[in-house]
């Protein structure tokens, strides 16, 4: 059910007005939680509810016209890092394997699609090394911001169970 609920934050963080906060979204976190704790045969259901949030903030909030083919990288994405959830978190769960998860998911985001933002607008950022350069220095906010609200989300995520483990098993009284 956390799984759910944290996929229910993460399209509230981005439909609700947060300005100032240069993608400050719990998507990361989210789909990372929800590839490590639920089956993959159920992993459509974050990319559909996304997928969905992207049709409405292109269509609706920003009035742009909406072209499927600006979008499959970024829904591949939410499914490569759903299946990183589960590679990495699903059978053992450690401060490293967290840590490298959350490296992975917003540093593969940023690379990605910053990398395809250089591609896709000539007009914006010129073919040449030092284009591509200023695409990457553009998103350095966004990554940043990604970076954190990642770390936030797992941390909050992962850490709250282990940590309830710890209180639960030490208020036990010892057998004797």
């Amino acid at each position: 059910m956390a799984a759910y609920l944290l996929i229910v934050v993460a399209v509230l963080s981005r439909v609700v007005p947060h300005p100032g906060w240069l993608n400050f979204t719990a998507v990361g976190g989210s789909l990372l939680y929800f590839g490590a704790r639920r089956p993959l045969r159920e992993m459509w259901i974050p990319v559909t509810v996304l997928a969905v949030t992207d049709y409405y903030l292109t269509v609706f909030y920003y009035s742009y016209a909406f072209h499927i083919s600006a979008y499959l990288i970024t829904w591949t994405w939410y499914a490569a890092i759903l299946v990183l959830g589960y590679i990495l978190l699903a059978k053992k769960t450690s401060i490293a394997r967290v840590s490298a998860a959350v490296l992975l998911a917003p540093t593969s985001f940023f690379l990605i699609t910053n990398f395809a933002a250089w591609a896709a607008m000539p007009q914006i950022y010129p073919r040449s090394f030092l284009g591509l350069e200023l695409s990457y220095i553009a998103g350095l906010p966004f990554y940043r911001n990604d970076l954190l609200s990642t770390t936030i989300v797992v941390g909050l995520a992962f850490g709250f169970p282990a940590v309830a483990h710890v209180i639960a098993h030490h208020r036990q009284p010892a057998n004797i």
